[in-house]
């Protein structure tokens, strides 16, 4: 409908679909994987699957020293600090966001994000249209639970995840780069 324009006929809503359910899920349960990345323990929520290939929900554990390095994607990236704080770099600007505060990341812009803090941090992470859950869950290593310490790999098992994590980057439209 057009601002003022009260003749307009308003967009037609589809009709429910049936054959979706709700998705309930708890971040705490064995019912949804979690898995050990860049330090970080990343529990998957929500799928492609679980959202008609809307977008995808993922709650991050991130302690102290843990995050990602430096990358962007080509995707929409929005994660809520739930608790503690961490720092984002943006584009070479680092800002401290704490908890309650939203962060936008816009697709292809070069992003990061660390806990420089002494305690863990939680975000509720959106990424859409999804796709970095499989991502995450081709080459991080699955742990027990959202609080999971990571396992203790070799140099060997860490430098294979990187070059795994670089060889499947153009897969999911991602791409490292460097700080700066």
């Amino acid at each position: 409908m057009s601002p003022g324009n009260a003749t307009d006929t308003p967009p037609l809503i589809p009709d429910d679909d049936p054959g979706r359910t709700a998705t309930i899920v708890n971040a705490d349960s064995d019912d949804v994987p979690h898995i050990s990345l860049a330090g970080d323990t990343y529990t998957i929520l929500l799928r492609a699957e679980d959202t008609a290939g809307r977008y995808t929900l993922i709650d991050m554990h991130v302690p102290p020293g843990g995050g990602p390095p430096p990358h962007r994607h080509d995707f929409e990236e929005m994660f809520t600090v739930l608790d503690g704080q961490i720092e984002v770099t943006f584009r070479g600007e680092t800002i401290t966001a704490s908890a309650g505060t939203t962060v936008n990341v816009p697709a292809n812009a070069p992003h990061s994000f660390g806990n420089h803090s002494n305690r863990p941090a939680r975000l509720l992470c959106v990424c859409t249209p999804p796709g970095q859950e499989e991502f995450f869950m081709e080459v991080g290593d699955p742990v027990a639970d959202r609080t999971a310490l990571p396992p203790q790999l070799s140099e060997a098992a860490v430098a294979e995840r990187m070059a795994r994590a670089g060889a499947l980057a153009p897969k999911y439209v991602t791409e490292f780069v460097q700080p700066g």
